[in-house]
């Protein structure tokens, strides 16, 4: 979930004909007698066929939202997706027939996922929402089992949840009752696996990755006959991220326009991250854009010497003196005076309730690392995803935090309600095993980046701006929502604001552009309250971008 990048056949003739074709699909039952169904392609074990497969089982079920109850399909399965069209190529000759080994085999990825639609028939007019986390590296076990899903998982608000066995409810927040839903897992992970040649380099960086999620909506919006539906991605953290670049990916490789894209805990360019910026110096966007959240954590714990009664108006003025004074302060560099450097120093302790000398010898510039560190003194450290955990320090003597409480405090809620939900309830996921994050991946993940009218890759941090940006021109009917909690370190809503302000777009389309803002982190939909505010936000979103189609 961190931003972090950490993120059979028996004979030969049969087995050439099967790698030059696309996975077996199963036949999708129609909505009229949508039963329950897995089909399989070869015998066990299934982890390890050599050529991937779609799969899928449907079943139905109940959730009530808003006092009524309402039925549901799910289709728990696995989608393969090419880098082309599988039947573009020739099938290769039989072994017989031709000199040399055989091909490699191209790659491919199985990217698992689980939809929803509303009754018992699937009504291709009604909205259609694709969501995933980020990382990269993450599964969308996230927004499934917290957010949107028809059932979700109970966790405490702001401490640790205790161990299993952990109670799943009925979500009376689903999005489920203003669109159809379909959650998808990034490439290897979930059930998902890669196969073929330079596969991790097929599909593992921003680009790859981007068009992997676009082959998979695709292919989605073909099976289900979806194409003629409002559309919507929903993207969290790096998600969002991939979102700007997937729109325009859509719009201008697939000619697909989309009805809206929703940014849950934004974040665009990774030269905004207060996680290292000490490793950037010349570069100090991401102290001011950060001293917000670091405001709103020492309010929400009682550190600031003056305790003002609400958080908005404090975030207000902390925004204006981010924006001026620190930031110009930063800006004169070397030739700041000791006693503006002394001044500012006290009005960051009084924002911050930081000590000001601290603040002093870190010559004015404290990380999302060491703030998380020092707030709450040498034994407890605060979260990162949500500054309004905290847990004990792994190591006191150490500069910076050393984990994530927040992060320790819900994951083990999360993917073993998921584990036990998808087998069952869903039926799904038998001999198989769900991963849920991929921590390494940022050893092969390729963070460059072919911006839109450029010829090559740019080197340097990420930054899908112009993507965003780019849809929003070629389709000016294009809405874009953000949402964001106060309490994010991992992607300050601030910086999310400021880089939304900067879009290289006409000031018109700034319109297409709302934001909504909430007490709580990176995941808002981890506090209830607010979990219900997004979920009428979002609704009323799709609701008036939807063009008039079929509720």
């Amino acid at each position: 979930m961190s931003l972090q990048i950490r993120l059979l056949i028996g004979s030969s003739l049969l087995g050439a004909m099967l790698a030059a074709l696309p996975s077996l699909s199963a036949d999708r039952p129609s909505s009229s007698d949508a039963t329950d169904m897995k089909v399989s392609a070869v015998p066990v074990p299934a982890e390890s066929p050599k050529y991937l497969r779609d799969e899928f089982k449907v079943t139905q079920g109940t959730v009530s939202i808003g006092g009524r109850s309402l039925g549901y399909q799910a289709e728990a399965g696995i989608l393969v997706v090419h880098l082309k069209d599988p039947l573009d190529d020739d099938a290769p000759l039989p072994k017989e027939d031709r000199a040399g080994p055989p091909p490699p085999q191209t790659p491919e990825a199985g990217m698992s996922y689980v939809a929803y639609f509303r009754g018992d028939k699937e009504d291709t007019r009604r909205p259609i929402t694709f969501l995933y986390n980020g990382g990269p590296g993450s599964s969308t076990v996230w927004l499934h089992m917290g957010a949107f899903g028809p059932k979700r998982v109970v966790t405490a608000d702001d401490t640790h949840s205790p161990a299993a066995p952990y109670r799943i409810v009925d979500n009376e927040y689903s999005l489920l009752d203003t669109s159809d839903l379909v959650f998808i897992d990034a490439p290897g992970t979930g059930f998902g696996h890669l196969r073929g040649a330079d596969k991790e380099k097929s599909f593992y960086g921003v680009d790859e990755d981007a068009h992997a999620f676009a082959n998979f909506i695709v292919e989605f919006l073909s099976q289900h006959n979806r194409w003629n539906s409002p559309k919507y991605l929903f993207g969290e953290s790096y998600g969002t991220t991939r979102s700007a670049a997937l729109a325009n990916i859509l719009q201008s490789e697939k000619s697909l326009d989309l009805n809206g894209v929703i940014l849950l805990s934004q974040v665009l360019n990774f030269d905004d991250g207060p996680d290292a910026p000490q490793f950037n110096p010349g570069v100090d966007l991401p102290y001011v854009l950060a001293l917000p959240t670091y405001a709103a954590t020492a309010w929400y714990h009682h550190k600031l010497p003056n305790q003002p009664a609400a958080l908005e108006p404090l975030l207000r003025e902390v925004e204006n003196f981010a924006l001026t004074d620190y930031l110009q302060a930063l800006a004169a560099g070397s030739t700041l005076s000791a006693e503006r450097k002394a001044d500012i120093a006290v009005r960051l302790h009084n924002y911050t309730g930081l000590p000001a000398d601290y603040i002093e010898r870190a010559n004015l510039r404290v990380n999302g690392g060491e703030f998380e560190k020092t707030l709450l003194g040498s034994e407890v450290t605060t979260g990162r995803l949500d500054t309004r955990f905290a847990g004990p320090t792994i190591d006191p003597m150490s500069k910076e935090s050393d984990y994530d409480p927040q992060s320790a405090a819900i994951s083990s809620a999360y993917v073993s309600a998921f584990n036990d939900y998808v087998r069952t309830v869903l039926k799904f996921g038998e001999r198989k095993t769900y991963k849920a994050e991929i921590f390494d991946v940022y050893k092969v993940w390729d963070n460059l980046h072919q911006p839109p009218g450029s010829l090559t890759k740019v080197a340097g941090p990420i930054n899908v701006m112009p993507d965003l940006a780019v849809a929003m021109k070629q389709n000016p009917n294009l809405k874009v929502q953000l949402h964001g909690g106060y309490y994010d370190l991992a992607t300050p809503y601030f910086a999310a604001v400021y880089e939304l302000r900067q879009l290289p777009i006409q000031s018109a389309l700034q319109g297409n552009i709302e934001m909504h803002f909430y007490t709580s982190g990176h995941m808002v939909y981890a506090h209830e309250p607010d979990l219900k505010a997004l979920h009428a936000n979002v609704a009323a979103f799709i609701e008036k971008t939807r063009n008039g189609a079929s509720k």
